[in-house]
């Protein structure tokens, strides 16, 4: 392990990475990153399955094996199977947490973003066809997610919420998640075998705030540039710490054995060259956190990273003044992450959009 990823896990970060692939599994890639570097677990979206199953070869024998079947079959028999390589991998990662890490994630479509019912069917379908413990379904933090978040649980299923940007939002989140183990629990689930993770995006609060900022252009506004994101996931750490603590349902749920539903941090790959390569990595660290990257981002960390650099838990007086002063000079933070949330789903329904024509084009290609 190199002495910088032990620090940060240490700390209490579980280092995720951000992309699968067939090359990566087929590598023994994804095996060095877990014995190297201290990746116990995998997400996936739209975006990565999108650069994935566009390179030509891969996938190619599958392909073949499946025939002129539609695109849609196809494109779930593709993906699921990475997952559940990608989960068959983590296996050892799996047990030795209990499985509290050792995940692998696997988003619903996301055109189904506002479609509660399809959006509860498909995760079924995903969970049982991937079929592995260990597995985690991808479902979006929208309105209308927030029912299908709780459903999903209800059956036993492990949820990763994503696209979460506003704090408002993720408590909203939090409550789906607590009401959900209340019913798994209430079904006769194994509660200690299920987890949760609530995916924050980073990142892209500061590529929408700092534009803002230059807008503006005042020397205050100036001054906040860089400090939107990290505020803001710092105090939705400050949330979950309260309300874990102070929600009744969550001591009797926790007491039979549930496991907190864990703040994760996405989308930490540094987007804005003059600031650091390691950003949203080192001034997010605290217990309990996943950290999900980019292996550009993980390699980066690996290198230079400095875990002790910013523990969350003390900052948020400091996070606070700055969604305040961001306030103060005219940013409305609610519209920035309304825009975000509008912008992710349109970005992965693009990309499933091109996964489709990239899928189809394998399919007329290997069949002649």
């Amino acid at each position: 392990m190199t002495a910088s990823t032990q620090a940060i896990s240490d700390a209490g970060v579980s280092i995720w990475l951000d992309d699968l692939s067939r090359t990566r599994i087929e590598s023994g890639n994804l095996e060095e990153l877990i014995k190297n570097d201290n990746v116990v677990g995998v997400t996936t979206n739209p975006s990565i399955f999108q650069k994935a199953l566009s390179q030509v070869g891969p996938y190619d024998a599958q392909l073949k094996e499946l025939g002129k079947v539609d695109v849609e079959t196809a494109i779930r028999e593709l993906t699921t199977t990475d997952v559940r390589n990608a989960c068959d991998i983590f296996k050892p990662v799996a047990e030795a947490s209990d499985y509290v890490n050792g995940r692998v994630s696997i988003e619903v479509d996301p055109r189904l973003a506002h479609e509660t019912a399809e959006t509860e069917k498909q995760a079924e379908e995903l969970w049982a066809k991937v079929d592995r413990p260990n597995a985690m379904i991808k479902i979006p933090a929208t309105l209308e997610g927030l029912p299908a978040i709780t459903a999903t649980l209800a059956k036993g299923i492990s949820v990763n919420v994503t696209l979460i940007f506003s704090l408002e939002r993720y408590e909203q989140v939090i409550d789906a998640f607590i009401e959900g183990m209340v019913q798994a629990d209430a079904n006769g689930k194994d509660l200690s075998k299920m987890a949760s993770v609530a995916s924050f995006f980073v990142s892209r609060v500061d590529t929408a705030v700092d534009k803002k900022l230059e807008e503006i252009g005042s020397l205050e506004a100036k001054g906040l540039e860089g400090k939107a994101a990290v505020a803001n996931a710092r105090l939705a750490y400050e949330l979950f710490e309260k309300k874990f603590a102070e929600d009744p349902r969550w001591a009797a749920l926790e007491a039979k054995g549930a496991k907190k539903q864990r703040p994760l941090w996405a989308s930490t790959g540094t987007k804005n060259a003059a600031y650091s390569d390691v950003k949203y990595v080192d001034e997010l660290v605290a217990k309990d956190v996943v950290n999900t990257m980019p292996e550009k981002t993980l390699l980066a960390v690996a290198d230079h990273g400095q875990a002790t650099l910013g523990i969350i838990p003390g900052n948020y007086d400091e996070a606070h003044d700055i969604m305040n002063d961001l306030a103060e000079v005219g940013i409305n933070f609610k519209d920035v992450t309304d825009k975000l949330e509008a912008d992710g789903v349109a970005a992965f329904i693009k990309s499933w959009d091109s996964v489709l024509t990239d899928v189809q084009s394998g399919i007329d290609r290997v069949n002649g």
